[in-house]
């Protein structure tokens, strides 16, 4: 198999080790300097580079014209953002890095954060904005302030939300505190509740959030809300599956609604769980462009786990926990479900049926790598990067194939079964209740019922409405651990 230790690839976050890295004293550079990084570092690696004319072998061949080509920027930002290929339509995840060490702290999974994730909707009332509660971190400020999943914010500071002020009042969200209005709905009317402030502290969430098993018509059904592929929660993991290989369950749902990535191997790891013929064949392919097909490797099942502490260091090994009582997967989506949590999708798809219900997800089948201005190393070395500044990439430079060669999810897996959380916001049910909508359709089609899912109200729909403040770019990412291969 191909090695990845070379390369430390994203795709939720990255676990990079940051306490070895010296600071490096500040050296006056210019823009054309870090232009010339980033123009060259794109050449190399980016992943629609043949597409992208300004990217062309030849743009370098004439000193003068490229310097000149280069002083047209003055921001490195701006050349980074000119290269990229059909931006927001093709390649909606490439981004510029302004400070890397600030990056890689992130990437780490150890975040400030209230504990708690959000989603707006616009009410069947006109212009009314409401946030209900998706999910609730535990030990986190808002599980300390006994804010639960289902739960509705009409304010924020006081600032009554509409569809003019909810993107500024959510802006809000990250501040060191923050006033929340909850309210209770009933008819339509919002009546208010009480008024919560809280703040952010230092978080790092287990994403093994919810273990269970019904019993429906005499089956035993396992369910998993898995909100991160994190490689130093695998061992809770492989926990997780050793209860369901206790309970001899003969189904299985895997709640993906808010898992938007994280390791590679944890996803290969969890596919291997799931499908009973893994010890051995192909889980998934990663293809560079023509100028690093040597990095292009492969993905099999796994026999055994590796077992890493919250620093990313390898502590020990495991046998994998493998189901070998189930012949099929339900995979619950929503629209934050995303790269490795599709790489499992796409990945059992030629072994096991995979069954999707709730909503279309992400779709992001490419990944990326932080390239630092060490054009020595091929700009993959950050120890010997450019001690001037502190500006990395996070291009996209490969995309992730099944065993068959399928990689056709760019815009995310549509449902099998719909079901629109959002339009169910005046009554949303903890994780785990049976009566919870989207886990009610799939335990439904496993009764053989084909359900009919509507709004509690009737009326004018309900519209789902993204919040600007709280888009993240490490969300949806993935990385390859240096130590699998």
């Amino acid at each position: 198999m191909k090695t990845f230790k070379a390369l430390t690839l994203l795709f939720i976050l990255s676990i990079l080790t940051t306490s070895c890295f010296e600071d490096n004293d500040d050296i006056p550079i210019s823009s054309k300097e870090i232009n010339d990084f980033v123009w060259k570092g794109m050449n190399s690696w980016y992943n629609w580079q043949s597409e992208v004319s300004d990217l062309s072998d030849t743009k370098d061949d004439n000193s003068t014209e490229y310097d000149s080509y280069l002083n047209q920027f003055e921001k490195p930002k701006d050349l980074f953002n000119s290269l990229i290929y059909q931006v927001d339509v093709i390649d909606r995840f490439s981004w510029f890095v302004e400070d890397y060490i600030v990056q890689e702290q992130q990437f780490q999974g150890i975040s400030k954060s209230l504990g708690m994730r959000l989603q707006a909707v616009e009410t069947n009332n006109a212009d009314d904005v409401i946030l209900y509660v998706r999910h609730v971190a535990n030990n986190s400020p808002a599980s300390n302030a006994n804010i639960k999943r289902g739960d509705i914010i009409n304010a924020i500071n006081g600032v009554i939300l509409t569809s003019s002020t909810y993107n500024n009042a959510a802006s809000n969200l990250s501040n060191e505190s923050v006033t929340l209005s909850f309210v209770t709905e009933n008819g339509g009317i919002l009546t208010p509740k009480e008024d919560k402030t809280i703040s952010p502290v230092i978080l790092s969430e287990n994403p093994v959030y919810l273990t269970k098993v019904f019993t429906i018509d005499g089956k035993k059904v396992g369910y998993l809300v898995y909100n991160g592929f994190r490689s130093s929660y695998n061992d809770e993991l492989n926990a997780a599956f050793s209860f369901f290989k206790n309970e001899n369950i003969s189904e299985l749902i895997l709640d993906l609604r808010l898992n938007g990535g994280g390791s590679v191997a944890t996803s290969s790891y969890l596919a291997s769980m799931i499908y009973a013929g893994a010890s051995d064949g192909r889980f998934a392919d990663l293809k560079f462009n023509s100028k690093h097909t040597e990095s292009d490797g492969f993905y099999n099942f796994s026999n055994n786990l590796n077992v890493f502490d919250s620093n990313g260091d390898k502590t020990g090994e495991e046998p994998i926990n493998r189901l070998n009582t189930i012949s099929r997967l339900y995979v619950l989506t929503s629209g934050s479900t995303a790269s490795a949590s599709e790489m499992v999708i796409n990945g059992l798809r030629p072994y096991i049926p995979v069954k999707t219900v709730g909503t279309t997800t992400y779709g992001k089948n490419v990944g990326s790598i932080t390239l630092y201005d060490s054009p020595d190393s091929d700009f993959r070395e950050r120890a010997s990067a450019n001690s001037g500044h502190l500006n990395a990439m996070q291009p996209i430079v490969f995309q992730i194939f099944n065993r068959d060669g399928e990689s056709d999810y760019a815009q995310g897996f549509n449902p099998d079964i719909e079901v629109r959380e959002f339009e169910f916001w005046n009554n949303i049910r903890p994780f785990g209740d049976e009566n919870e909508v989207v886990l009610k359709a799939a335990l439904n089609d496993i009764r053989g019922i084909t359900t009919k899912i509507a709004p509690t109200r009737k009326g004018r729909q309900s519209k789902k409405l993204k919040i600007k403040a709280l888009k993240n770019r490490f969300d949806k990412e993935m990385y390859i651990d240096n130590e699998y291969h």
